[in-house]
């Protein structure tokens, strides 16, 4: 089986004065932005019950994700984003993905573990 080189990215935050549906809206840029660097997977973003954020990202591996992250910081500067979210609140943190499991990955896996075995 190959090591697991995919990493994720998770930064949990409180939003300043604004609406969800503002907050969501303003990601639009960072989503576009996202969508142009390399390594980039996917993202999910959610509300907990405490109204805190989870923003987590995708990527194929820490070193295009904690690159990605200081290139935000200074390419983005400017986002509207960032004046949505409350900067104290901010806790980020990249990791490489140590298990994974799921229909897609289970197949490839399976198969992959067949053709050891033959």
């Amino acid at each position: 089986m190959h090591p697991h080189t995919e990493a994720l990215e998770i930064a949990t935050f409180r939003l300043l004065d604004c609406t969800w549906r503002t907050f969501l809206r303003a990601n639009a840029e960072v989503d576009a932005w996202l969508q142009r660097q390399p390594g980039f997977r996917s993202r999910r973003i959610a509300r907990r019950r405490d109204g805190s954020v989870v923003d987590m990202v995708l990527w194929d591996s820490v070193a295009h994700g904690t690159a990605s992250a200081r290139r935000l910081m200074r390419e983005l500067q400017g986002a509207a984003i960032h004046a949505l979210i409350d900067p104290d609140t901010v806790s980020w943190d990249i990791a490489a993905v140590q298990h994974v499991s799921g229909e897609e990955h289970d197949a490839a896996e399976a198969a992959e573990a067949d053709s050891l075995a033959a």
